[in-house]
């Protein structure tokens, strides 16, 4: 199970020295949202790029924007390791698949949790990671939704019957009560933000998530 600390929790004032206290996760996890097709704005290419100059960890990039193919290059070049279109978003979302692997990134794909799964399910052959959001898209310390866990359990049937070695990501409402039920299902990455980045600081954040899933 790999962890990945959403930095939209952490402090952007110490956003170098909070880097360094996530050493020991797997991923770190980049929320970018444009206003449009989440109701927040968040950050963008300036801070990916800070990010990137201030930690080796990979840069897993969650794009909640409009037409994210347009920007896909850019995104790649300020230093992401993994980018992941929701499905909504965009009418050509073979070609963004495409073109993310195309620039030697990780191709990710993901989906509210109104959407039914089935939104996915023909790109499946053609990604390295499905995330499903346990919470609405645009904010950040929502409560778990908890149907989120059958869906977790639906698309590992259907990767396992693929044969594929994608990756299955889960973010929102991430804590140490329900992330050993989402490993149980089947994922593979769990995006926690406020359980890492919170009062006790991200390194007991951290631990007590390992805890839950040893």
């Amino acid at each position: 199970m790999k962890l990945a600390p959403s930095l939209l929790a952490c402090d952007f004032t110490q956003l170098g020295e909070e880097l360094k206290r996530i050493a020991s996760a797997e991923y770190a996890h980049v929320d970018v949202m444009d206003g449009l097709f989440v109701p927040n704005i968040s950050f963008g290419l300036p801070i990916l790029s800070a990010a990137r100059r201030a930690s080796s960890l990979f840069m897993d990039v969650h794009l909640m924007i409009e037409r994210p193919e347009r920007y896909l290059r850019d995104f790649a070049e300020a230093g992401a390791d993994g980018l992941t279109v929701h499905v909504e978003a965009t009418p050509h979302v073979h070609r963004a698949v495409g073109l993310i692997r195309e620039l030697g990134k990780r191709a990710g794909v993901t989906l509210n949790p109104g959407t039914p799964l089935e939104a996915v399910r023909p790109v499946l052959p053609d990604v390295d990671l499905v995330l499903v959001m346990s919470v609405n898209p645009g904010f950040g310390g929502q409560k778990f939704i908890p149907e989120s866990v059958e869906r977790v359990r639906t698309l590992r049937r259907w990767l396992d019957e693929l044969g594929s070695a994608a990756e299955l990501e889960v973010d929102g409402g991430i804590t140490p009560q329900n992330a050993r039920l989402l490993a149980d299902a089947g994922a593979t990455v769990l995006v926690a933000g406020s359980s890492v980045f919170g009062p006790q600081g991200p390194e007991v954040g951290l631990a007590r998530l390992r805890e839950a899933l040893a």
